[in-house]
């Protein structure tokens, strides 16, 4: 499977007719499609480069003068029909202004889902103005609002920094097992939500990491109306090869076993470091004990990777 993962690249077109992103964001509806674009382009680029389905689960599109993946419906392919039932229940939990983080998780033993492999963190937060997705990193920060010119450089640059970050990951294990979680504002999200193609999931407040894990800040994209944040937390022997600039400003000493990221409103985190794991508790207060609601797929996937 590394051989399939090595021998997909990002090509480069000189021109573009089909395009990714709207032309201009002025209002909220606007804003939503171009989160959505960008959400279902970002799990796109994930699973294509990382070589979890084959070729014939993807189109092709254009974003400036790269031409992108993106997961379509393959029959030959159920993996990928899954996978894009979870990007459609994601859309449904974003329109209802629901949904505060998505979590794709790779794991390798079907009996311990909690002891991962690779996470992909999409952090969303919702604004009376509008959308917003934004992009975390040592160097650059975008704050767009309803600038459209600017959030289409941000967007550009957010993909541009995941195509760079997956190109250059070491390999997965061979059998991977792929789920998804999501996680809600809990305030306005009725007890009874479940979004297409999910159900009611447990909340758990750790994860155990095969390996030594490390976070890597990829971005956040901001509109105005909405906003997303993205974050990679895989094993630190298969970032060898990476600058710098795409780690966390602590280093990957301090930040190899923090957990998932918490809502500063809604969530007051610590971490505990230790050796085999990375926990993220809640501090012990009326509030962090609540029931956080957390969804999950009907059926976990095994990409076909042959």
């Amino acid at each position: 499977m590394a051989t399939v993962q090595l021998s997909r690249s990002i090509r480069i077109r000189k021109t573009s007719k089909k395009t990714v992103f709207p032309s201009q964001i002025t209002n909220e509806h606007e804003s939503l499609i171009m989160v959505k674009k960008l959400f279902a382009t970002s799990i796109s680029c994930i699973t294509y480069l990382r070589g979890l389905f084959p070729e014939s689960s993807y189109g092709e599109r254009h974003l400036d003068d790269l031409s992108l993946k993106i997961l379509r419906e393959d029959k030959k392919c159920p993996g990928s029909l899954h996978i894009i039932k979870w990007i459609q229940g994601c859309f449904d939990a974003l329109e209802k202004r629901y949904l505060r983080m998505a979590v794709l998780t790779l794991y390798t033993n079907p009996k311990e889902p909690e002891k991962v492999t690779e996470i992909y963190q999409f952090k969303f937060k919702y604004t009376k103005e509008g959308a917003t997705m934004d992009f975390d990193s040592s160097n650059t920060s975008f704050e767009s609002g309803t600038n459209s010119e600017d959030i289409k450089k941000a967007s550009v640059l957010l993909i541009r920094k995941l195509y760079m970050l997956m190109q250059n990951l070491g390999p997965l294990p061979n059998d991977v097992i792929l789920t998804m979680t999501l996680h809600y504002y809990n305030a306005v999200t009725p007890n009874d939500y479940q979004p297409p193609g999910f159900k009611e999931g447990v909340s758990s407040h750790f994860l155990l990491f095969e390996g030594e894990p490390v976070n890597l800040q990829v971005g956040m994209v901001s509109t105005g109306f909405h906003s997303m944040k993205v974050k990679v937390t895989t094993e630190a022997t298969r970032v060898s090869d990476l600058e710098s600039s795409l780690f966390q400003e602590s280093g990957t000493t301090e930040i190899a076993h923090q957990g998932l990221d918490c809502d500063e409103e809604e969530e007051e985190c610590n971490t505990e470091i230790q050796k085999m794991n990375f926990v993220c508790s809640q501090q012990s207060s009326e509030r962090s004990r609540k029931k956080r609601k957390v969804s999950e797929p009907v059926k976990v996937l095994i990409p076909d990777r042959k």
